[in-house]
């Protein structure tokens, strides 16, 4: 008897677990089928009808690029237009109903909120002693507009604001720039590291004898750049077999000052401290704040064609 019991309830539980899987299928099913919308054929009765709808056709243009760059995955497309379409709807009724206007401009400030406000304000704390706690953000965020002063002025939230800023990014900054300028230091003791009166530092591989580049003349160079911890993030080579071609003064502030130094067919490894790089910016691979190594080979100066003078 206890078998014939034992083996009706394994037979409940393997039927319970097979409704459970079918259900969760149907559900996953479900949950990933785009909405499909039956909608009335499209009848383009005279010249208007026309131009509406060609003109809400053109204004797509750039649509899906856009789309993409915010995430949405094109699969998806169905659910996009149910949403556009209920977004579309509101609006005709936010024209009449100031409450649900209210309403939808909430929804896309929230929007804002969540897609550019927070993610800036977590980037620039990022690495500094404070942290960003989302809900205490957004709590602050709605007292303010509610007015509400219980812990602090809107006055008294944008002065603390900007000095926690200010502090931050002074310590970031420090941060960032002490691994270079450490680096710096150590590398102009070398044997012949030679550090201008600006900060650049660089050494001779190869003596050249040829002239030297005024700051608008343009150049060809062969050169590789790497980060301080050896990180090569570009090179001449990964350009194609010729040398690079640019005007000496259209470069990073270190460049122009080496190259007005280098006779052509001279080879010089430079050391350019970040102020005279790319300072605070991310470029690329390269980090804000970051020292950088470049062998740079100056094979020639373009000069510009003579201008023959034309026969009378």
């Amino acid at each position: 008897m206890k078998k014939v019991i034992a083996l009706a309830l394994a037979a409940l539980v393997v039927g319970a677990s097979f409704s459970t899987l079918d259900a969760k299928k149907k559900k996953d099913k479900k949950k990933d089928a785009p909405v499909a919308e039956v909608l009335a054929p499209v009848v383009l009765a005279n010249g208007c009808d026309s131009m509406s709808y060609a003109a809400g056709g053109a204004l797509t243009n750039g649509l899906i690029p856009y789309l993409l760059q915010q995430g949405v995955d094109t699969a998806y497309m169905a659910d996009f237009v149910t949403g556009l379409r209920q977004g579309i709807a509101q609006q005709k009724i936010a024209m009449s109903d100031p409450q649900e206007k209210a309403r939808i401009l909430g929804g896309q400030i929230a929007n804002q909120l969540m897609q550019g406000m927070l993610p800036n304000v977590r980037r620039d704390f990022t690495d500094t002693p404070d942290t960003l706690i989302e809900d205490v953000f957004f709590r602050g965020f709605t007292d303010a507009v509610m007015a509400d002063t219980t812990v602090m002025t809107q006055k008294r939230a944008e002065a603390l604001f900007k000095e926690k800023q200010k502090v931050n990014k002074e310590a970031k900054t420090e941060k960032l720039t002490r691994a270079g300028r450490e680096f710096l230091e150590e590398n102009g003791k070398k044997e012949g590291v030679i550090t201008t009166a600006s900060g650049l530092q660089y050494k001779v591989l190869t003596e050249g004898d040829g002239d030297v580049p005024q700051r608008t003349d343009k150049v060809k160079v062969h050169y590789e750049g790497r980060l301080i911890d050896g990180t090569v993030f570009d090179a001449s080579s990964k350009h194609g077999t010729e040398p690079a071609s640019f005007r000496a003064d259209q470069v990073i502030k270190g460049w122009t000052e080496a190259l007005t130094m280098m006779p052509v067919g001279s080879k010089w490894q430079l050391f350019i401290p970040q102020h005279l790089a790319y300072g605070e910016r991310q470029t690329g691979q390269i980090p804000p704040y970051s020292t950088l190594i470049f062998d740079v080979e100056l094979v020639d100066i373009e000069k510009p064609e003579a201008k023959t003078e034309e026969k009378k």
